[in-house]
C-alpha cells in the first residue's frame, strides 16, 4: 500500500473561537489578502500568500458570521450576531460605518464596483446599502411572490454557495453532497456524494478542473471536477472544517475550523493521479465576469432546501 505524502500547511493562529468564514481578495498591486470571520467577534486580515497577520477589526459585540473585502482590498465588511453589519478601513482598521439590523446578520458582500454592500440574515431580507450614502435607508428585497426568479432545489440545507471566477458555475454544499449549477441557466451540471457531511466547497478559479470540500471529518479533500474522483486529502485541523476557499491564483487554498485556526495549504506539483498530493495549475487569471453579469446572477438566485433554511 502506497504511503500518502502529507502536506504541511501554514497554520494561522489568533482566533479564540471557531472560524466560520473566509474570503480572499482579488490580486491587487500589493498582493492578495485573506480575511477570516470568527465567533470571537473579531475579523482578522492576513497576507493571503504567507498567512502573516496584518490586523484585527475590533468593534463587534457578538459572533461574526461573514466577512469580505472589496475589489481593491481597501475596505472590509463583516456581518454579526450583534444585529449589525460593519464597514471597515482595511488599511487602518478603523470602523467607517455600522449598519443596524433587527436580527442576526449572517452574510455580507460587496458589489464588484464596490459602491454597494449587500447583507442578509435571520430576517430573510436582502438589504442593499449605497456606500456613497451610508446613512440612507437601504433597498430591501423580501421573499415575496414575484421576487424569486430561480430556485435551486437541494435535499439538505445549503451551507455554502460560491460563484466561480469565470461566472459559469455556482458551487453549493448541502448535506453530504457538492453540486455545480449552471450560473446562466440554473440547471444542475454535476452532483457528487462526499465521504461525510460537508460544510463548504470551492472550485479552482483558473481552470475549474478541481474542487475542494471540507466538513465534519476534519479533512480537506481535493476532487477532480470532471469525474468526482478524490485526488488529494489533507488533515491537520482538530475540529470540523467550516469553510474552505481557493486563493485567487489557485496556488493555495485556505480552511477554517472549529479549532479556531486558519490553515493555508500550498499546492504541490506532481502527477494528478497521485493521491495525497494537492495538484493545481496556477497560470494567469481568467477573465472575470463584469459587475452587471455577477449582479444579475446573484439577483436571480434563490437556493432552497426541502428541509428548510439553515439558520
Amino acid at each position: 500500500m502506497d504511503k500518502k505524502k502529507v502536506a504541511v500547511p501554514l497554520v494561522c493562529h489568533g482566533h479564540s473561537r471557531p472560524v466560520v468564514d473566509l474570503f480572499y481578495s482579488p490580486i491587487t498591486p500589493d498582493g492578495f489578502f485573506l480575511i477570516s470571520a470568527s465567533k470571537d467577534s473579531t475579523p482578522m486580515l492576513r497576507n493571503g500568500e504567507t498567512g502573516d497577520w496584518i490586523g484585527t477589526f475590533e468593534g463587534h459585540k457578538g459572533a461574526v458570521w461573514s466577512c469580505c473585502l472589496d475589489t481593491n482590498a481597501l475596505r472590509a465588511a463583516s456581518a454579526s450576531a450583534d444585529f449589525t453589519a460593519k464597514l471597515w478601513d482595511a488599511l487602518t482598521g478603523d470602523e467607517l460605518h455600522s449598519f443596524d439590523h433587527k436580527h442576526i446578520v449572517r452574510a455580507c458582500a460587496f458589489s464588484e464596483d464596490t459602491h454597494l454592500l449587500l447583507t442578509g440574515g435571520f430576517e430573510k431580507i436582502l438589504r442593499i446599502f449605497d456606500l456613497n450614502r451610508p446613512d440612507a435607508p437601504p433597498r430591501e428585497v423580501v421573499n415575496s411572490p414575484g421576487s424569486i426568479v430561480h430556485t435551486l432545489e437541494t435535499k439538505s440545507s445549503v451551507t455554502s454557495a460560491e460563484v466561480s471566477k469565470d461566472g459559469r458555475y455556482i458551487t453549493t454544499a448541502d448535506g453530504s453532497s457538492v453540486k455545480f449549477w449552471d450560473a446562466n441557466h440554473f440547471g444542475l451540471v454535476k452532483s457528487y456524494d462526499m465521504p461525510c457531511t460537508v460544510e463548504s466547497a470551492s472550485l479552482e478559479p483558473n481552470f475549474g478542473n478541481k474542487f475542494i470540500a471540507g466538513g465534519e471529518d476534519m479533512w480537506i479533500r481535493l476532487f477532480d471536477f470532471n469525474t468526482g474522483e478524490e485526488i488529494g486529502c489533507n488533515k491537520g485541523h482538530h475540529g470540523p472544517v467550516h469553510c474552505v476557499r481557493f486563493s485567487p491564483g489557485g496556488e493555495s487554498y485556505a480552511s477554517g475550523s472549529e479549532d479556531g485556526t486558519v490553515r493555508i495549504w500550498q499546492t504541490l506539483t506532481g502527477p494528478s493521479s497521485q493521491k495525497g498530493n494537492t495538484v493545481l495549475g496556477a497560470n494567469g487569471p481568467t477573465k472575470q465576469p463584469s459587475a452587471v453579469e455577477v449582479g444579475s446572477k446573484m439577483e436571480d438566485l434563490h437556493i432552497g432546501s426541502k428541509d428548510g433554511i439553515r439558520e
